[in-house]
């Protein structure tokens, strides 16, 4: 079953998949001008978010969603600041620290390990109850 959709950028109708509405024609011209945006601030280390959206022609929105995803990393003498979310700190790229991000893993993990030793458990008492259903049961003698 295919799913058609427009594509947010430029309206043009393609089979979509997953990820961001947008066409592949689109995605191409992003990815390219993500290349620009990346090699600019490897040449201009010290530019602002203003002076990179203007130079490169890309909204700061953009530039905040390519810093978000972990895709545009700055320098620790950056005039960008940028800070994590949960307890703002410095950070380079992203939305959390190093230590948030491991606070925030673990916790996942702890969340998995429980659910699945919880399922672990009830799957037994169900095996176990079944098991002692089929021994009380009914007994038939051979003829």
């Amino acid at each position: 079953m295919s799913n058609i959709r427009n594509c947010s950028r430029c309206g043009k109708m393609f089979n979509y998949i997953a990820g961001d509405v947008l066409c592949e024609s689109c995605k191409k011209q992003i990815e390219e001008k993500f290349q620009q945006v990346k090699k600019y601030i490897q040449d201009n280390p010290g530019s602002g978010l203003k002076k990179i959206s203007d130079d490169c022609e890309v909204s700061t929105k953009q530039l905040k969603k390519w810093i978000l995803e972990e895709r545009l990393m700055f320098t620790e003498d950056s005039p960008i600041q940028i800070t994590c979310e949960n307890c703002g700190e410095r950070i380079q790229t992203g939305r959390l620290c190093a230590k948030c991000k491991a606070t925030v893993t673990n916790a996942l993990n702890d969340t998995v390990k429980q659910r699945q030793q919880a399922l672990a458990a009830e799957l037994a008492k169900k095996q176990a109850a079944q098991n002692s259903d089929q021994k009380s049961g009914m007994k038939f003698l051979r003829t």
